[in-house]
Order: structure tokens, then sequence, then C-alpha cells
């Protein structure tokens, strides 16, 4: 298990930088095919907050200060909010029950929201009406609200905020960090929400595979920096979409 989440992690951080998706969109389903999908949310959640302050470190005093209270204050909120009903509705009863061959499979309410939320993001890259959508400044706080929501209830989060802040008028240094500076706040605002969930399973146990994880994810980073062209490959999105429907329509159906 722990090399196929190394691998996949690497992977995944090299992908963000020719595909468009986020680490998390890709790394999540990994997680939720061998743990709860709470506690795989919060695992990439922390993989996500220590490869985005590896970011901030380097981009962090170039954030727009207005953005960062306008924007980020209400995506504060909005993960709050999110991380708690995760929470929620992960103490609820399945929906249904259904057998495919020899095996009894349980749907739950939080396994289909992540599924419906994964599938919708993951279009949401692919999709050119959808790759379009983007709102005037009038919208930030509503536009944080609802991206914050995202990034707590299942780690979805920058496809949203990049749709609100594409026309806040900063240039692309400026651009990308406030992005990262906004990730932070929310990943620190819903990781203590998620503690509760590893002390309640024992998962602190799986430091291992957090620490696999976290120090591939850096490595694709660097590999994807160091050689590859930071271009958006039509192909490889595509692909990536396709497989990250594939694993949420398998975690909707209950199957892991």
């Amino acid at each position: 298990m722990i090399w196929i989440i190394a691998v996949v992690a690497c992977l995944a951080s090299l992908l963000t930088l020719i595909s468009g998706f986020g680490l998390g969109t890709i790394l999540m389903p990994v997680f939720g095919l061998f743990f709860p999908l709470p506690v795989a949310v919060a695992l990439t959640g922390i993989v996500h907050l220590l490869n985005n302050i590896f970011k901030l470190s380097l981009l962090g005093t170039k954030a727009s200060r207005e953005m960062v209270f306008r924007f980020g204050i209400p995506s504060v909120l909005g993960g709050l909010a999110g991380a708690l009903l995760l929470g929620y509705l992960d103490q609820l009863k399945p929906l249904f029950s259904y057998k495919m061959g020899d095996g009894l499979y349980h749907v739950s309410p939080l396994g289909f929201v992540i599924s419906i939320v994964m599938i919708f993001f993951a279009l949401m890259e692919i999709v050119p009406a959808l790759k379009a959508l983007n709102f005037t400044r009038r919208f930030l706080t509503a536009g944080g609200l609802l991206s914050g929501f995202f990034g707590g209830l299942s780690g979805h989060q920058g496809a949203l905020r990049s749709a609100f802040l594409v026309n806040a008028g900063l240039s692309k240094e400026s651009y990308i960090a406030t992005g990262v500076v906004i990730a932070c706040m929310v990943d620190l605002t819903r990781l203590p929400v998620y503690f509760n969930r590893f002390i309640g399973e024992n998962l602190w146990d799986q430091w291992h595979v957090l620490l696999a994880a976290t120090l591939s994810a850096f490595a694709g980073a660097w590999i994807g920096n160091r050689f590859m062209k930071k271009i958006t490959l039509e192909a490889v999105q595509k692909l990536t979409a396709v497989m990250i429907i594939a694993i949420a329509v398998l975690l909707g159906m209950g199957i892991r």
C-alpha cells in the first residue's frame, strides 16, 4: 500500500504542473481506496498543506493582502463549515446496500456526496464551458465561502478559487502567491477538525504513509519543474480526468 501511495503522490504532484489538476484532486481518490473517506480527505489535506507551505516560502511575499482578506477570510469560514459537514455525513447510516457477485456493498451518504464532488471538479478541468467560468470582483465574498466549503468537505478548492480570482486584477506572480496563501489558510482551518478522526482511529500509526506521500509529492514537483515544460497537455488532462471519475464512481458505489 505505502509504495502505491508514494508513487501516486509523486505522479500526482508532477501532473499538477502539466495537467491543471491540483495535488489534492488526484491524491485524495487514491487515499480513498485504502482509508475511510474522512481520513483520506484529512491525509490529503496534510500533504496539501505541507506542499503549500513549501510554495509559501518562495512566493508568500507577493500575495495580495486585499484578496487574502476579501477572499481568504470567507474561505476560512467556508472551510470550517465544509469540514464539519464531512464529519456529520460520516455518521449517517448507508443510503442502501446491494450485492454484486459474492460481495455486499454499502453506499454511504458521504461516499455518494464525495463522488459527485470529485466528478464535478474533474469535469470542470476538461469541459470547455466549465473551464471558462469566471466571476467579477463583486462575487469575491461568495466565491470565498463556496471554494472554502468544498475545500473543507473534500479538499477541492483550487478550481473554484481560480474562477473567482482570475478577474481580480492580479499579476501572474501575485495570483499564484495569493492562491497559495488562501489554500494554506483553509488547510489550517480544516485540519484541526479532522484531527479527531486520526485520534479516534489510531491513524497516527500511519505516519510513515503520510511521510512517504509528502516526500514523494515534493519529489514529483521537483522532477516536473526540472525536466518538464509547465504547459497543459490536453491528452494528459483528459486521461487524468477519466481516472478520477472512474475512482469516484467506485467510491460512490461503496467499492474499494
